[in-house]
């Protein structure tokens, strides 16, 4: 009690000193008492506001990357700490986040020292803003190998927090690139990913690994004095994936997703402009590549035009010519100087018909990966129908039916497959009967063809045909590829007696099959 006394003199006290003082005088008495504790103190104290200076206008960008790094799922201590947090989702965020309550204290830990965050707000005096600021303590004999480390720890972490939380967005050119907003955009939520794309597992690990090291090589595309871009080609038949692998390489690397429609730009400087108006870490898209605009002209007849329009130039060509997409403005935009205007970006051309595309196009450094994508192997079947019909056996009577098929020429396409799947998904032993159907259509069709006399067109098709799987992946020119699809390979000797004898041991197994399930 006489303590108790004596504390109640001693605030008492304080009080009318306050009272009695001059306002300069309390000021000096605080400074010389926060001095004297930090003196004795074995922690430092560094305090972040959220706006630089004193007007409010400047966001001090460390705070929000501080606000973000607390709110990190990866970092379970905040929670695990704070008695009191703040939830709340943002309409551009997919996922709950948590804000640390005003005057409470986040510890963290960082190589083996434990450190904390005490979040101030305060009300300004006369008014109704309030000022907020985050205070960091560490200890005070570690915090000159302690500061600058963790501080980039936070600033990396929040990065990859806002990365993968935020809303990702699929943008399209509205036709007025040389304005501010050349680009509209809505939600991109497209559930595609590697886990259920129908591609041969070394081709999907393949692509994987490369987009991994190419989101981890800032500092090696700096080292090597290279933009920080990738090229990706993809070409196969309709329905091959080319789209679902786009957007599977999307929701892999957590990119936006921006799509070039090169009919409603006007000229390259249009072409420029929208290119600067992209984000980093994102994925720009040019589909059918050979078909939007005319690139793919002969070089010899581009030299004979070109030699007109020097006669006459007087006329007014040279206007007609600045006012559309020429091929060395597309090139500037993927590997030229505007190429390098950002940062952790993919340019993605697809075609169907890679033959089409201008070789100035697809060269080393501008389309890096060339990835062929064609008809299902059994890996990618399998695949589909585990994500069609639920099936988690890897075994099934009629597996060995269609892969006999596949040899033989009659594979499908993704697209093709995942329809038939898609009809009879409830039940399925007449699904797989049904795509095997398909596969012997498209056998004996194939066998018509080849024993015509009209050898151009169909051996065309059933060189797509024959070759399963047909999803490889290419690095470098096509120049450089030996024995690649670039040749045409022709049928390797299956003739259309073969065929049909082949289809009907094929029928034989399939009933008898059935009559093995039916008893």
């Amino acid at each position: 009690m006489e303590i108790l006394s004596q504390m109640w003199s001693f605030l008492g006290l304080l009080t009318v000193l306050q009272n009695v003082l001059p306002s300069q005088l309390l000021s000096l008495l605080h400074s010389f008492y926060e001095s004297l504790q930090d003196f004795f103190s074995p922690y430092s104290y560094f305090e972040i506001p959220e706006f630089n200076g004193y007007c409010g206008v400047d966001v001090n960008d460390l705070y929000r990357q501080v606000n973000l790094y607390l709110n990190s799922v990866n970092n379970p201590s905040a929670a695990a700490t704070c008695r009191r947090l703040t939830l709340s989702r943002s309409k551009s965020s997919n996922r709950i986040s948590f804000t640390v309550a005003p005057n409470q204290t986040v510890h963290d830990s960082f190589l083996g020292h434990t450190l904390s965050w005490t979040h101030h707000v305060d009300t300004v005096q006369d008014s109704l803003e309030e000022k907020r600021s985050f205070t960091l303590k560490l200890p005070k004999r570690h915090r000159h190998t302690l500061l600058s480390p963790y501080l980039d720890h936070v600033t990396s972490r929040a990065e990859e927090f806002e990365r993968v939380s935020r809303e990702r967005r699929l943008f399209t050119n509205n036709g007025h690139g040389s304005y501010e907003s050349g680009w509209v955009s809505v939600p991109f939520r497209h559930p595609s990913t590697f886990e259920t794309l129908a591609l041969e597992p070394d081709l999907k690990k393949q692509i994987t690994e490369d987009l991994t090291a190419f989101a981890n090589g800032r500092e090696f595309y700096h080292r090597v004095g290279r933009a920080w871009k990738r090229g990706y080609l993809l070409h196969g038949p309709p329905g091959s994936g080319k789209s679902s692998l786009i957007a599977a390489m999307a929701n892999y690397l957590c990119y936006d997703v921006y799509d070039l429609e090169l009919t409603k730009v006007s000229d390259n400087s249009e072409l420029r402009a929208l290119l600067i108006q992209t984000t980093n870490r994102s994925i720009i898209v040019i589909e059918d590549i050979d078909c939007t605009v005319d690139l793919t002209v002969d070089r010899t007849t581009k030299a004979r035009t070109i030699r007109k329009r020097k006669e006459i130039v007087t006329r007014g060509c040279e206007e007609e010519e600045s006012g559309r997409v020429t091929l060395s403005g597309l090139l500037n935009f993927t590997d030229g100087l505007w190429s390098c205007c950002g940062e952790e970006r993919i340019i993605v051309f697809t075609t169907n018909y890679r033959d089409n595309v201008d070789p100035a196009l697809v060269r080393c450094g501008r389309m890096d990966m060339h990835v062929s994508l064609g008809t299902c192997g059994m890996h990618a079947f399998k695949a589909l129908v585990r994500n069609y019909l639920s099936f988690d056996s890897d075994s099934h009577p009629m597996f060995d039916v269609v892969e006999s098929c596949v040899r033989s020429g009659g594979a499908l396409t993704p697209a093709q497959v995942g329809e038939i799947l898609l009809r009879n998904r409830r039940n399925a032993d007449v699904a797989l009967r049904e795509v095997v159907s398909a596969m012997q259509a498209k056998i004996l069709g194939l066998g018509r063809c080849g024993n015509g006399a009209q050898g151009g067109e169909a051996m065309e098709s059933d060189d797509v045909a024959v070759r399963s799987p047909d999803s490889v992946l290419m690095v470098g020119s096509p120049e450089n590829w030996v024995g690649g699809n670039m040749k045409k390979r022709k049928e390797s000797g299956s003739t259309w007696e073969k065929k049909v004898k082949f289809l009907v041991r094929l029928r034989s197994l399939t009933k008898s099959d059935s009559g093995r399930r039916g008893v």
